[in-house]
């Protein structure tokens, strides 16, 4: 059952970057930010608008299983267990420890009452701003918001958390994997989150950013599928002839991400068959059709490679803007439109401050690591073949 793998990118060849599937990244990663602040407004996700926000990370995961198949399938006769694990620590954790810098300043000169600071130490919030930096998830008496997320100050670095898991499954583990065994693991994890989302609590599957166990059981399917499978359709991929499939795919994606809650309370397993099938079905045609395209306009590609540029960035530095978001409009008892123009200016600073981040921290940061850990020098010029994560970045 188990076996090294052939990549279908045969040894030496020049591997082109997908520029596309970039930009995907950065669409969804744009509506996440849109699904946070639409969170003000809602009692669950069961009345939220833009309500399948939380899907994201399920694309994020498997596109996140397709480049690493990409980048590192066909590598591991010259590169060792340990120099993968530095490579992508090199290229996730600066932007987590930012993120959660970021979110314990807020935190400490919120003012707010929805968060009262006075009632934290600050010894407490220097322990959860380490934590959250090193990625471990908060014990219960580090939580210092009080609403059972592993990360308080940043709470979507749990997605990062389960990242980081599935990057090792994959180097100790499931790039081992012939197709066949990969795809039986597919099929069995994917059976396992659709029953998760049908029998689950809320008939959906948005879960994992706690330590309770449902929260770590649903977490923990939605990686295991959607990476998996994101590595098996890599290893079976055959390009297609898709027109315009950028802005096809950007599209679909958004709408996927956007609709409303199907079945309200009465029937759950309504919105569970729409979210069973958006894993299954549309995810991966999406994904399938972004690798296949080609982009000809030199606008589109520059809008690629913007949104590709910010996306991690972004996913990594706007939430906590998302807390002093909803605190004004529950202190305020605004509606919508009325808080319409702070929630421009959450989605706009953000992207600023993400692209101010990449250029002035990340980018900087993880030169000097790379030339520091993996004994190379870092040419000026140079530029990865694909951006290695399917996480926003």
């Amino acid at each position: 059952m188990l076996k090294t793998q052939h990549s279908p990118i045969p040894p030496g060849s020049e591997k082109h970057h997908y520029h596309i599937l970039d930009g995907l990244r950065g669409v969804a990663a744009i509506v996440v930010v849109w699904f946070h602040i639409f969170e003000a407004y809602a009692t669950s996700h069961v009345d939220q608008i833009i309500n399948h926000g939380y899907l994201a990370v399920d694309f994020f995961f498997m596109l996140s299983g397709f480049v690493i198949g990409y980048a590192y399938d066909n590598r591991w006769k010259t590169m060792t267990t340990r120099e993968f694990i530095k490579r992508r620590l090199i290229r996730l954790q600066p932007m987590v420890a930012i993120g959660a810098l970021i979110g314990a300043l807020i935190f400490y000169f919120q003012g707010c009452p929805v968060w009262d600071v006075s009632q934290v130490a600050v010894i407490s919030l220097f322990a959860a701003t380490f934590v959250n930096i090193l990625l471990i998830p908060s014990p219960p008496g580090m939580e210092i918001r009080g609403l059972g997320e592993m990360y308080p100050l940043n709470g979507p670095s749990w997605s990062l958390f389960f990242e980081y898991i599935g990057n090792l499954l994959y180097a100790l583990f499931i790039r081992k994997l012939s197709t066949r065994s990969l795809a039986i693991l597919v099929v069995s994890a994917g059976c396992g989150l659709a029953s998760f989302s049908f029998w689950g609590p809320n008939g959906d599957i948005c879960s994992g950013f706690s330590m309770t166990g449902t929260e770590w059981t649903g977490g923990s399917l939605r990686l295991l599928y959607s990476f998996s499978a994101g590595l098996l359709l890599f290893r079976l991929f055959k390009p297609l002839n898709v027109k315009n499939s950028f802005w096809l795919c950007s599209l679909s994606l958004a709408i996927l991400l956007a609709v409303p809650r199907l079945g309200g309370q009465n029937a759950f397993w309504m919105n569970s068959l729409y979210e069973t099938a958006c894993f299954t079905v549309f995810f991966p045609l999406i994904l399938l059709f972004g690798a296949s395209g080609k982009i000809t306009n030199p606008y589109t590609d520059k809008i690629c490679r913007f949104l590709g540029n910010i996306s991690y960035p972004l996913y990594m530095v706007h939430y906590p803007f998302i807390y002093l978001y909803y605190a004004w409009v529950k202190n305020e008892k605004l509606s919508f439109l009325d808080s319409l123009p702070g929630a421009l200016a959450v989605v706009i600073g953000s992207i600023l401050l993400a692209w101010l981040c990449l250029k002035l921290y990340d980018e900087p940061v993880r030169k000097y690591l790379t030339a520091l850990f993996l004994k190379r020098k870092v040419l000026p010029r140079e530029t990865p073949v694909i951006q290695e994560s399917g996480l926003p970045q």
